[in-house]
């Protein structure tokens, strides 16, 4: 057994995971059972918020701050780096786009992996690299990541047979994978559809094998020194492809085809979480690592078939959902599994079953076995968690509170009076005691909900509550410093004119 005082750290990131996907927060189709050893062995959080939408909710757990703030990020246009398999730009060329488009990191900002960094730690990112959606190297090593190998670009992270890869800046051409699209499939099963899904030609290495062979070599060249893994993969975003069905979701009953293919997807992800479980104890390095398991974002559906379930956007009679009055839940539009936990709407949504995400925590000896913690908990409180735990400093200017002493038995630690996210709709913030605003900036309105009696968020209070709506609303707009249009999405998306590339990079 290690005698190393301070923790190893795996953080492992899902994309587009409901908590309700997982057995350990109620799912009843299939199970989950690596993840599952996570929660049984350490620590579940049942108040655990991440963003609306995959790049603001990375930026904000790397940067340690919440999305609602002005000139703090920006993030890009994805599928730039396309052009490199048609021929269009080099790698170089793309990299000079992005390093003047949008803001850049400001000199003094301190990141995520920064914080193990300076405590010693060697830092190592593979997978669904960074928040942009187009990144480069550059950009990944002033983030802090001694090592990386994964995309540059979220748009290729929809298809899981990418031709090639990025590790340490060089590019990594993929044997047998042809497919410029990365081998993308459809959002909606057809017969064609399938057909073109189940066609194999030119799709030789699924992702992530290769993410998984990456891990267990950082894991084993590492195993003497205090290392921190961050693992952001693919799975389970769509849309749905996996080379086999899972033996899982095979043996579910009640499955159509397609259902079964998005289950193999969350199993697939839990069968990684399995293999570094596994490679941790071979290495004898389990009893001095923390391991910790959450989502970018709030459950998205994926299995959409007529008949079944008809997505996100509609019920199942075809009416639209406004996401002010009316709003998604899992009966309204057939979800067999039920992904966000009974909880109204998905991702892009500032609903809870858009912004609540699932967090597993264990670190045997440290993190009693078999908790549950209803402590509210963002993903911007990562970065001063791992400061805690490093035993380095939060640097200032910060809006996450540290749930270390949560995790190790201290509960009696400050933590959120409330918590914050961006929509496109508008901002939202969440008290410790259970009220929910949200803002509707077109209507210039508010809406609000008592969390404790209404989870479902079925009953708007804010008609009743003028005062209690008027507090939480001054909370929100100083939260966004100054006004509820920092705290939409796309006020912080910047546009690249793609089409426009090729012929002003020559």
């Amino acid at each position: 057994m290690s005698t190393r005082r301070k923790p190893n750290i795996v953080l492992i990131y899902a994309d587009d995971l409901g908590r309700g996907m997982l057995s350990c927060y109620g799912q009843r189709i299939i199970e989950t059972p690596n993840i599952d050893r996570i929660a049984s062995g350490g620590m579940r959080f049942t108040r655990s918020y991440g963003c609306v939408l995959c790049a603001p909710a990375r930026a904000s757990m790397l940067m340690g701050m919440h999305d609602c703030h002005a000139g703090a990020y920006t993030f890009n246009t994805a599928g730039i780096y396309k052009k490199i398999s048609t021929g269009e730009m080099a790698p170089a060329e793309i990299a000079e786009v992005i390093h003047t488009t949008g803001l850049q990191a400001r000199p003094g900002e301190v990141f995520l992996a920064e914080v193990a960094r300076r405590a010693g730690y060697v830092t190592g990112e593979i997978g669904k690299l960074e928040w942009g959606f187009a990144t480069t190297a550059e950009r990944i090593r002033r983030h802090g990541w001694d090592y990386h190998f994964g995309y540059y670009d979220h748009q290729r992270c929809h298809g899981f047979f990418p031709p090639f890869l990025f590790e340490d800046g060089e590019l990594v051409e993929i044997a047998g994978n042809t497919h410029v699209d990365c081998g993308k499939g459809s959002g909606v099963e057809t017969p064609a559809n399938a057909e073109r899904r189940h066609d194999m030609r030119g799709k030789a290495v699924y992702s992530q094998d290769l993410f998984e062979e990456k891990i267990l070599q950082f894991l084993r060249s590492h195993r003497d020194e205090p290392f921190f893994l961050f693992h952001p993969s693919q799975l389970p975003h769509g849309p749905i492809c996996v080379p086999e069905v899972h033996g899982t979701a095979r043996r579910a009953p009640g499955l159509t085809e397609f259902e079964r293919e998005y289950a193999s997807m969350v199993l697939r992800l839990d069968d990684t979480v399995g293999l570094i479980l596994d490679e941790l104890d071979r290495l004898g390095l389990t009893e001095n690592t923390l391991v910790m398991f959450c989502a970018d974002n709030g459950h998205e559906v994926y299995a959409i078939e007529a008949g079944r379930c008809s997505g996100g956007n509609r019920d199942l009679n075809g009416v639209a959902y406004d996401n002010v009055e009316t709003r998604f839940y899992s009966e309204l539009s057939g979800d067999v599994f039920n992904g966000n936990g009974s909880l109204a709407g998905l991702k892009r949504s500032s609903w809870e079953g858009g912004t609540r995400i699932p967090f597993v925590a264990r670190w045997p000896g440290r993190i009693a076995e078999g908790c549950v913690s209803d402590r509210m908990i963002a993903n911007y409180d990562l970065l001063p968690t791992v400061a805690d735990l490093v035993g380095g400093p939060t640097p200032e200017g910060k809006d996450g509170i540290s749930f270390a002493p949560e995790l190790l038995g201290d509960a009696g630690r400050p933590a959120h009076e409330y918590v914050v996210t961006a929509a496109n709709i508008g901002p939202a913030l969440v008290t410790d005691d259970g009220w929910k605003l949200r803002r509707l900036n077109e209507r210039d309105a508010f809406q609000l909900y008592d969390l404790n009696a209404d989870p479902r968020e079925e009953r708007d209070l804010a008609g009743d509550n003028a005062a209690v709506v008027r507090r939480l609303a001054d909370r929100l707009l100083t939260a966004c410093d100054g006004s509820y249009q920092h705290g939409t999405t796309h006020h912080h998306r910047v546009q690249i004119d793609l089409e426009a590339l090729p012929s002003a990079s020559r």
